[in-house]
């Protein structure tokens, strides 16, 4: 590991990011270094604008690829390097707005009925029901089980926070039948142990990326066509709530959001709202007769 590298991965973690956003950063890092084949701190400014304008233009990168990079270089230059230059204050990402695929409760349903194994059914059926992240979902432990509150304890969510969220009754069931398989002491869903150890001794949770394989396996069994992954199921489970009369504000809670704006999405994502504003717009023109 070289000086430079070390010394990022220090101040990152000095800021309390998560390992998931220190990869990010780190492969930004990595892949500027390799356009130019040279260590970053050899890079001049007049090199970082040509790179973003390489970006937009000839490898016409998404805005979401476009702002990791701008963040992840941003931060070594300026925080590690302690190199404040013009050029970050003008590199701005392209606006979008896309509303994100939604499954339909008949579709989800459908979907966790394809799941050949019994232990990712439970995961994301409880990812569903619970508006989880992936990593949340995969992380749960027994303590974070509230039985009486019917509560589920979710610690260090994005940006650190912790929320409560409510258990429903047939996912506890679901728990507790699959903890029966396993009976690890930690893990609701402990990783896959090596042949002759009992599920019991897993050393660790159960990896991510085998549930979105799990997800991806049961779409294509389904025929489900849209552009689906795990965290379509916390996007569904937000719209369903809403069409069900829960208040936007609960959701926000429920979800983790730290403003009401990221919620805010899921209205323009319900059928019911979409029907009573067509209703309500039949009506005006209506009366324009």
């Amino acid at each position: 590991m070289t000086h430079l590298r070390k010394r990022m991965i220090e101040d990152m973690q000095l800021r309390g990011f998560s390992a998931k956003t220190q990869e990010a950063y780190l492969r930004s890092v990595r892949q500027l270094a390799e356009h130019y084949g040279k260590s970053p701190e050899h890079i001049t400014e007049e090199d970082l604008r040509q790179y973003f304008l390489y970006l937009k233009n000839e490898k016409q990168a998404s805005r979401s690829t476009c702002t990791q990079a701008l963040c992840g270089i941003k931060f070594l230059f300026e925080q590690t390097l302690k190199r404040d230059w013009p050029t970050f204050k003008l590199v701005r990402p392209p606006k979008e707005r896309r509303l994100p695929a939604v499954l339909s409760q008949q579709e989800v349903r459908h979907l966790l009925s394809c799941l050949n194994s019994f232990g990712y059914h439970v995961c994301l059926s409880t990812i569903y029901s619970c508006g989880l992240r992936l990593q949340e979902g995969v992380q749960l432990q027994a303590r974070d089980l509230d039985s009486d509150r019917m509560l589920i304890h979710v610690h260090r969510g994005k940006g650190g926070r912790d929320r409560y969220v409510p258990l429903p009754d047939r996912t506890l069931v679901l728990l507790r039948q699959y903890w029966q398989t396993h009976r690890h002491p930690q893990w609701l869903f402990p990783a896959r142990a090596s042949s002759g150890v009992p599920p019991s001794k897993a050393s660790s949770h159960i990896s991510p990326s085998s549930v979105q394989r799990a997800f991806r396996a049961a779409c294509l069994a389904s025929g489900i066509q849209k552009q689906a992954s795990v965290h379509t199921l916390r996007h569904s489970y937000a719209t369903h709530l809403l069409e069900a009369g829960v208040n936007l504000r609960i959701i926000q809670t429920y979800l983790g959001h730290a403003s009401l704006k990221s919620t805010s999405i899921y209205t323009h994502l319900t059928r019911d709202g979409e029907k009573l504003a067509a209703e309500a717009i039949n009506r005006v023109i209506d009366s324009l007769a």
